[in-house]
């Protein structure tokens, strides 16, 4: 016996609705908690051959919270550890909404991170200026608020440079890149900073804040996906390289779908001349 069209869209909408509350409750239950670990390679124009197979290791958006676990930070934390990378940056949004009381707790979670060339953290736009600073720094962490320090690797300068998710005018960022001499990369919360890094001749910039999309829907995509160059992985503008860091934590709704936390270790190649 046929199905009337009534019953057919019925069971349709049925269907549909059950995959979404299961993809919900997965996302909730599972998949936000999974933290992985991302290996990719970042292609630096003008790299020098010593800093060539350098490994950095790009920890961000944990956003420590009644929602985000001490456990999940610490499996961030530990799965970097294991990785003995070069050197590791922190990419902002350590708490959500600079909730102070999580402030402490979330520098404390990141303290057990170390790496032979340092650990450096900027600020998203989730942080205050004041109180998670001082918490990073108070557990030896270097805290980059539009500055830039040199570090010398294998006999190399690394220009290292950090903004807020605030700064975005062509000359305060400039201004932080002035004098830079050699290779140098770009901390920069937010990822649409890569238009002015490629207008300044930055080689690479490091971001998150995207989370990826967080919900990712089949076919449908990430609601931001069309606000940003792109919402995870690597991208380029002429001479310039990105890469988006999916993140740890969550934020607004403690879900991810298509799309789950992630750790990232890049090593860095001399980017191909045309």
């Amino acid at each position: 016996m046929a199905l009337s069209r009534r019953a057919a869209i019925k069971g349709a909408l049925v269907t549909t609705i059950g995959a979404i509350t299961g993809a919900g409750l997965y996302g909730v239950g599972y998949e936000r908690h999974h933290v992985g670990l991302t290996e990719s390679t970042l292609p630096v124009s003008g790299l020098a051959e010593a800093l060539e197979g350098l490994r950095i290791a790009l920890i961000t958006d944990i956003h420590h919270s009644q929602t985000v676990s001490a456990d999940d930070v610490h499996r961030a934390v530990q799965l970097v550890m294991t990785q003995h990378p070069d050197l590791i940056v922190l990419g902002g949004d350590y708490v959500t909404w600079g909730d102070r009381s999580y402030v402490e707790p979330a520098a404390e979670l990141l303290a057990p991170l170390t790496a032979p060339h340092g650990v450096f953290a900027i600020l998203g736009n989730h942080d205050d200026d004041r109180d998670m600073p001082a918490a990073l720094t108070k557990h030896h962490i270097a805290v980059l608020r539009d500055a830039r320090t040199r570090l010398m690797i294998r006999s190399e300068g690394l220009e290292l440079a950090g903004i807020r998710f605030w700064t975005r005018r062509m000359e305060d960022i400039a201004r932080v890149l002035r004098s830079a001499k050699g290779t140098a990369i770009l901390l920069a919360h937010d990822p649409r900073r890569l238009t002015e890094a490629a207008a300044l001749n930055v080689p690479a910039v490091l971001s998150g804040h995207t989370h990826g999309g967080q919900v990712v829907i089949p076919g449908v995509g990430a609601m931001a996906r069309r606000n940003f160059p792109v919402l995870a992985g690597l991208a380029s503008r002429g001479d310039t390289s990105l890469f988006v860091s999916r993140g740890v934590g969550t934020v607004y709704v403690p879900v991810r779908i298509n799309c789950p936390p992630e750790v990232a270790i890049l090593t860095l190649r001399r980017k191909s001349e045309p």
